[in-house]
């Protein structure tokens, strides 16, 4: 990742399969994820990621996903997320490691439509472990460490 990024939303589902809500920052735990969120504590420590750009080229082929029915947490721009499996990096004061990419699932084409699983692979996202305790917020840059 060159440079930096930017938070432009945060969607919470405070269990599995609820609607996500928008807020405009959160408390993210090391270890714990993010709290009010659907997986806190449920031992992934983590958040999931994907590119507005991403999101922008699925709506141009049909698929709206945009107000969080993408199911990620954290909806950036202008940051490379592949790129970020395995590195360390910052969002606002929250410290992250890239685990893995965030492919997409079934379960997200039964919420969507046929498809979106085609449509996102490679590009859904990545998941993410807090590793530093912070408060996540709207509009907070996206830094490599």
């Amino acid at each position: 990742m060159n440079g930096t990024g930017t938070v432009e939303a945060i969607h919470l589902a405070p269990e599995s399969g609820a609607d996500v809500e928008s807020v405009g920052a959160v408390e993210a735990l090391a270890g714990r994820g993010l709290r009010g969120d659907r997986h806190f504590g449920d031992g992934g420590g983590g958040l999931t990621l994907i590119e507005s750009e991403a999101l922008a080229a699925a709506e141009r082929d049909g698929f709206e996903l945009r107000d969080g029915r993408h199911r990620r947490n954290v909806t950036t721009s202008d940051t490379a997320l592949n790129h970020l499996v395995g590195e360390r990096f910052r969002v606002g004061d929250v410290v992250c490691e890239g685990v893995e990419l965030c492919e997409p699932c079934r379960h997200l084409e039964s919420l969507t439509r046929e498809g979106v699983v085609s449509e996102l692979l490679h590009r859904g996202g990545l998941r993410a472990d807090v590793v530093e305790s912070g408060t996540l917020e709207r509009g907070d840059e996206i830094e490599p460490l």
